[in-house]
């Protein structure tokens, strides 16, 4: 009789301990409990356990401490905060070992090349998923918040597509923007061509934001770049509408006639002689390195086609043909160029 009970015993722990293996691996190897992608966050400080705890409160698994169990025997820890993505043919294990290596959403903002600050900081105020402090802030208020070492903000942040996690502040997106625009000036600078007519590293920017202003054709660039280069060592103006336009501010309303050309600001080129105080805008990598490195030749002018290219000419009588050819559709009270009287005055200072 003894021994009969002995062996029922047996074997009604060995049918327990089997049924409880089924169960494990039941619930290891089960999709998570989601109809379809999830976005999940992990917060700052939140351990393994407080993760799967919470999936067990909204039904995705059936028992946290099966999982919890498992992934330690497997030394699994160090989950990474941040946002995920959550799919609903993974396992639990699939997502948590997501999780340590940090396979996180990443959210973007696309800063484009010759945007300027203020439009820059537009696109970024305008990303919900961007954690925002500057919006309410003046320019140099938004400098001393950056903790930057410049006078004007124009110019100092690079264009491009930055990446970034949920929450990111406004701050930490700028900085880097900033740091960024550093790294490709000075390596531009190290690169430059000898006998520039500037002598600085803000002088390159400074010209560089104008070529990206005036061409968004890339091949273009270094031909615009040698126009500007030669008109400055030839003590010429450049002219260049876009700089006319930023000194203008709020009164630019979409075009610019005789009477702005010929009204005085700092960043008026058909008044003054060599470049602007400021840059006019963020240039792009290619702008800086054409600023550097601009095109040999002999053309001093250039008119747009209306196709994004240009016309470069190396006589006024060329450009002025150009210029007819090209603009003849604009209003009267506008010119591309400067008339023969305004080019004959420059000539004569």
């Amino acid at each position: 009789m003894f021994k009969k009970i002995l062996l029922f015993v047996f074997l009604l722990s060995f049918g327990a301990a089997a049924a409880l293996v089924f169960q494990v691996k039941d619930e290891l190897e089960r999709p998570l409990g989601i109809d379809e992608e999830t976005l999940y966050q992990v917060s700052s400080g939140a351990s393994l356990r407080r993760v799967l705890t919470d999936f067990e409160s909204r039904g995705w698994i059936g028992d946290a401490r099966i999982h919890e169990v498992w992934l330690r025997f497997q030394e699994v820890t160090g989950i990474q905060r941040g946002e995920y993505l959550l799919r609903p043919d993974e396992t639990t294990e699939m997502a948590i070992r997501r999780m340590i290596a940090g396979d996180k959403v990443m959210r973007s903002v696309q800063l484009i090349e010759g945007w300027n600050f203020r439009q820059f900081r537009r696109a970024i105020a305008a990303n919900e998923y961007i954690t925002h402090s500057l919006t309410d802030l003046s320019d140099d208020e938004v400098i001393a918040r950056l903790g930057l070492d410049i006078e004007h903000p124009e110019g100092w942040f690079f264009p491009d597509t930055y990446l970034f996690e949920r929450g990111t502040t406004d701050v930490e997106l700028l900085r880097q923007a900033h740091r960024q625009l550093v790294a490709e000036l000075e390596l531009a600078w190290a690169q430059r061509n000898e006998n520039l007519p500037f002598d600085t590293p803000y002088e390159a920017l400074i010209m560089a934001s104008i070529i990206e202003r005036e061409t968004g054709v890339p091949y273009e660039r270094p031909e615009i770049a040698g126009v500007f280069t030669r008109r400055l060592e030839q003590g010429m103006r450049l002219q260049t509408d876009p700089t006319v336009i930023y000194g203008m501010g709020d009164a630019y309303q979409g075009r610019i006639t005789r009477t702005n050309l010929q009204t005085d600001t700092p960043y008026n080129t058909y008044t003054r002689h060599g470049l602007p105080p400021t840059p006019i805008a963020n240039p792009g990598r290619g702008a800086l390195r054409a600023a550097v490195n601009p095109a040999e030749g002999t053309s001093l002018f250039f008119v747009a086609r209306g196709d994004g290219s240009h016309i470069f000419s190396d006589t006024y009588a060329e450009h002025n043909a150009a210029v007819q050819q090209f603009q003849r559709n604009r209003s009267a009270d506008y010119r591309s160029s400067p008339s023969e009287e305004v080019l004959n005055r420059e000539r004569s200072e």
